[in-house]
């Protein structure tokens, strides 16, 4: 007697065993990204005393907005199984733009008046939104992939770019741009706000809306949302010019942020914003992930760079670093995709 329900015991621990392992496969994505910030943090306060302050938890918080803006619209687009390597230029092009057309110089009537603020940032938002409805149309009418697509694309949006500023510099950008891109309130930068703001509402759209669960489905299995009647080359469309939009948002901010509008400005931005996604564990294969994975990522992105800079680390080094790391998040990714197609034969 007491045997089988020793047996029975070593049975019940086994299936306990067996379902925590099971979960934890599963949740593999979610979780290696969070043990990764609780590690970085961790390593860069003991190596460094100015690391764990206040002011550098504010200082990552605005190094990392401008990704994070434009990190929200490019989720959209990895949530539908796409990529868009097109969002750096056309956040370089929007930032030049609203520079370009705000400059004194600048006029666009026979009276020779200059284009008033408020005008000058809907026209940058019409042209970043114009770039992305090409992508759109070139992606779902055409038929060209959106890696071939938005590399077009990025050529495009650079020489537009160096066709507006000529190899100069311009500086001055609308008031409400120059305030949110670089003033405070309340002693909290207003770039932080808005990236906190613009996140929130790309989680909310994500969460609770209809437009949000179409993402999943067409991310998830775009032949079963084609069967179910949805319009997949509309929600296509529709995240890349959420993307260029959001790209165009941070290329604006970006300029008053660092204070001048240049070509090549934000090349480093598509590397940064594609390893938030990713790194943060929503998959390049669509369906899983969102908004919540992507602010993970923009924490370890900012707490690595940061914390690298505090420990004095050669500048070459620091690069290598980001690459193994955003390999290690590739692997996972990839690891977890393949956990899941064996769950789901």
């Amino acid at each position: 007697m007491a045997s089988s329900d020793s047996a029975a015991v070593h049975a019940d621990h086994r299936k306990a065993s067996g379902k925590i392992a099971a979960l934890l496969r599963s949740q593999m994505r979610n979780i290696a990204p969070f043990l990764t910030l609780i590690l970085l943090s961790a390593f860069f306060a003991v190596a460094s005393p100015s690391f764990a302050t206040i002011d550098n938890v504010g200082n990552i918080l605005t190094q990392v907005s401008v990704t994070g803006i434009i990190a929200v619209g490019l989720t959209f687009v990895i949530l539908c199984a796409e990529i868009d390597l097109s969002i750096a230029s056309i956040a370089n092009v929007t930032g030049i733009a609203v520079a370009y057309f705000t400059a004194q110089e600048s006029y666009v009537n026979i009276a020779n008046i200059p284009l008033p603020g408020w005008a000058a940032i809907l026209l940058a938002l019409a042209l970043c939104a114009g770039l992305g409805l090409i992508n759109a149309l070139g992606l779902t009418l055409i038929g060209i992939p959106s890696f071939i697509m938005t590399l077009a694309m990025m050529q495009i949006a650079a020489g537009i770019s160096a066709l507006l500023v000529r190899g100069q510099i311009a500086y001055k950008v609308p008031d409400l741009i120059a305030t949110l891109g670089s003033a405070s309130i309340g002693g909290i930068p207003w770039i932080v706000i808005v990236a906190a703001l613009m996140l929130l509402i790309g989680h909310l759209v994500l969460t609770y809306t209809r437009f949000g669960r179409y993402v999943y489905m067409v991310g998830g299995n775009r032949e079963a949302a084609e069967y179910s009647g949805l319009n997949v080359k509309l929600i296509l469309g529709s995240v890349m010019v959420i993307a260029a939009v959001c790209s165009g948002i941070g290329g604006m901010l970006g300029v008053a942020h660092f204070g001048s509008a240049q070509q090549n400005e934000f090349d480093t931005y598509l590397l940064d914003s594609i390893a938030a996604v990713v790194v943060g564990g929503t998959s390049l294969f669509g369906g899983r992930g969102g908004i919540g994975n992507t602010i993970v990522g923009l924490f370890v992105l900012g707490v690595l760079n940061n914390g690298l800079d505090h420990v004095n680390i050669d500048s070459f080094l620091k690069i290598l670093i980001r690459g193994l790391i955003l390999l290690a998040a590739l692997v996972i990714n990839v690891y977890a995709q393949r956990l899941r197609a064996k769950a789901a034969e």
